[in-house]
């Protein structure tokens, strides 16, 4: 792959800008994984200044999936209408949308899940470690490294990107709110799935 090529993809997976990457891909020999961690190091902390700040515009965003069986809403907020205006910013709403229908996320993040759910996911994790023959301390280190498996898997500020598993949602805004200035949050969502009584929503 070119150097051109390289920095084009570097780009697009952090948000960050030329001269950041060609910076990042020196220093890492060309290595992807590496030059990303480099900027994450760099970006993210200049995204941290921006993560506090008050998200009052955005968009609501409609998806329709698998010829209507799939349906989901998504609020995503900024700080200016400016932003959420953009083609960027529209197509980043777009993107968590679909990703919502593929990944069918129950929670919007771990801190949102009810402590009763946490408390049954618990006890079946220590129960099945029970039967496998575990006793005393372990149990609870099992069900620990279960329930941390857990959010990832069903929290969507926790999931991996369907298109990039190697970054998860959070890490994705966190490269938008770097990339666009301004900070982004995800406030909720709703899935409707054809022939299912309820539907997600957080």
């Amino acid at each position: 792959m070119t150097e051109a090529n390289l920095v084009k993809e570097l780009r697009e997976k952090t948000g960050a800008g030329f001269m950041d990457c060609k910076k990042a891909l020196a220093s890492s020999g060309n290595d992807m994984e590496k030059a990303i961690v480099f900027l994450r190091d760099k970006g993210l902390a200049a995204a941290a200044k921006k993560w506090g700040r008050a998200a009052n515009e955005g968009r609501i965003m409609s998806y329709i999936h698998g010829e209507g069986k799939i349906g989901v809403l998504v609020e995503v907020n900024c700080e200016t209408d400016f932003v959420a205006r953009t083609d960027e910013f529209q197509e980043f709403v777009r993107n968590i949308a679909m990703h919502i229908a593929a990944a069918n996320p129950r929670y919007l993040n771990k801190e949102s899940v009810p402590t009763a759910d946490v408390d049954a996911e618990k006890s079946i994790f220590i129960k099945q470690a029970e039967e496998s023959g575990k006793t005393g301390p372990v149990l609870e280190k099992i069900a620990e490294g279960k329930i941390n498996k857990f959010y990832e898997e069903n929290c969507l500020v926790q999931q991996r990107y369907v298109k990039d598993p190697d970054q998860t949602i959070e890490q994705l805004v966190k490269a938008q709110v770097a990339k666009l200035g301004e900070n982004i949050s995800i406030k909720r969502f709703a899935r409707y799935q054809v022939g299912e009584t309820a539907k997600s929503e957080c």
